[in-house]
Order: C-alpha cells, then structure tokens, then sequence
C-alpha cells in the first residue's frame, strides 16, 4: 500500500520549496514532486538581483533554487521526480498518480507554477536566458545601455516596456497589429515615451546569435517583407522580451476545482474551493508573480496546511 504522507506539495519552483520548508520544520510527513529540476521558471533566469538576502557577489536562478532545496532536505522533506498524470482531490485522502506509482496525503499544495507563452520565433528555446527573457521585473537590469525589443502589444506587454527604459537605451515594441490592445491610459504614457518606439503590423519570425543574442528577424504580417535587425558592433548584443501572455500549469485540475482564465482562485491563507488542497505560486490569481511573492505564497500554504490537518485530527 502506498505511504500516507501529511502534505504533498506539487512543484518544485520557489512556492513549493517555500511550503516544503515550512512543512518540514512543523515536523510535517512531507513529500515535494517535481517533473524537472528544482526551481522551476527560475531556474531559466541567469542572474538574481530582487530577492532577499540573496548572494551578493551574484546569485542565479540556479544556486537561489538549490539552497532552498538544500534547506528542505535539512528538514527532512522527501523529494521525487515524477510527472503527475491525474489527481483526485476531493475526501478526506488526496490521490496522485503519477509515472507508475500512486502518492497518498492528508493534504496537498498545488504550486505547478506557469509557463511563459513562447513567442513562437525560430531559435527561440536556445537563447532563452542569453538574450530571451519573458520577465523585466527579473532581468531588465542585464540590459543596461542595450537595445531591446518587447513582443506583444497588451497590457503587460505595454507596461513592461516602459519599466525597460528604467534600463535599456532605447525599447522597441514589436506588434502584430496597428493598434495597441492595452489600456488607453496605458497606451498614452507609452507613447509620451521618447524611449519607446513602435514596429507596427509585425512579429519576430527568428532570433539568431553565437553565445548570445545579437539579431532578429521580423516579418510584416501584411507584405510579409523580412527585416533583420542586429546588434550594434559595439554592444555585441540585444534583448528580446516576450510577453504574449502565461499558461498556468493547471489543466489537470479542470474538473475538480474552478479556474479563472486557467488560475487557481485561493483566499488569502491559500485555501482553494477543496477542503486541505492549497495553492500557492505562479498558478495563482494573483497580481505580482514574483519569486518573493511565490515564496511566501508557499509559506503561508504550509501553515495553513498544518492547522488544517491539527484540526482534522
């Protein structure tokens, strides 16, 4: 019969590491799931400048997510790779089936995270972290003095680009369109912008460097005419940020809990509509998806999980 844990948590990325830590210093029987490597989206991000108490000397998404997994072990939380193919939520055990084995909890924390929507360029996968980035808030900072394209053309698409010129020497907005989708108000400060310009009725059709980004080609959707765009000489690089939207890991709870555009709607302790299932982390309705949000997220999951299961005897 498959072992009885008190929690599981679902995800590996910084939510998940959080409540794994959380849980395992209340004494908690816990086990951490993750399909790939710890730390999730973060893990793509090569550099770290926002997080508390991080590494001064430099910090990647990498070495952040190892040390909170470190701490877990310290704690005494059980981690397995597994890819988690049908869930029963509802009773008073949870049921997780996943590559051969069954994983059975008085509890669980849904922290699957999201994934950037890819802009769907050639080339794109290999320069993500080398030029590619779907978050400003993460890297825009590595992007001092550049140049730098943003596609997309809605709000968050919109906003982030002027939070780039904080950064870049100049912002090039990159839409399919001829009109922007964001919000009006949005719309005129971003053309108040000397900074921001504007490449209408276009997409970014490939991306192409050496170690590095340092050109893109884009197609007009209208005459399908080609442009390439490279780097100056002297910068040797250029940035590209997509931000075309997210897709919240959480198709495979569709039937058993409700979804606001694919997101899991919780409380403010994390409690979804499900008796002992919480959800912390990028999967979320939430405003801000950081790495500090996500992890306290898990935090507050963790011990809301534990008074749930005091009080569930």
């Amino acid at each position: 019969m498959s072992e009885l844990y008190d929690v599981i948590i679902l995800g590996g990325g910084p939510a998940g590491l959080s409540a794994g830590l959380y849980a395992g210093r209340s004494r908690l029987k816990t086990l951490l799931i993750e399909k790939g490597q710890a730390g999730g989206q973060i893990a793509l991000s090569a550099g770290v400048e926002n997080y508390p108490g991080q590494m001064l000397e430099g910090e990647s998404g990498v070495t952040l997510a190892n040390r909170m997994a470190e701490q877990c072990g310290r704690f005494g939380v059980e981690r397995v790779s597994d890819v988690i193919r049908r869930a029963e939520l509802s009773g008073e055990v949870k049921r997780l089936e996943g590559g051969g084995r069954e994983y059975l909890a008085r509890s669980v924390i849904l922290a699957p995270g999201a994934s950037p929507r890819p802009i769907g360029c050639e080339n794109e996968a290999r320069f993500i972290g080398k030029g590619v980035s779907y978050c400003a808030t993460c890297d825009g900072a590595f992007f001092r003095g550049l140049d730098v394209y943003v596609a997309g053309g809605g709000d968050s698409a919109v906003e982030e680009a002027m939070f780039l010129t904080r950064f870049a020497r100049r912002v090039t907005v990159i839409h399919r369109r001829d009109v922007l989708r964001a919000a009006k108000s949005i719309r005129e400060k971003a053309f108040a912008n000397p900074k921001i310009t504007f490449l209408w009725d276009s997409v970014v059709a490939r991306v192409d460097g050496s170690d590095a980004l340092s050109s893109l080609t884009v197609r007009n959707v209208k005459t399908g005419t080609l442009t390439v765009i490279s780097a100056p000489e002297e910068d040797g690089m250029l940035g590209l940020f997509g931000f075309v939207g997210y897709l919240p890991n959480t198709e495979l709870f569709r039937d058993q809990l409700p979804l606001e555009n694919g997101y899991i709607p919780t409380d403010a302790d994390m409690r979804t509509a499900i008796p002992g299932v919480f959800a912390a982390g990028d999967a979320r309705v939430k405003s801000v998806r950081q790495v500090v949000t996500a992890a306290a997220d898990g935090a507050i999951a963790a011990v809301q999980a534990e008074r749930y299961l005091t009080d569930h005897g």
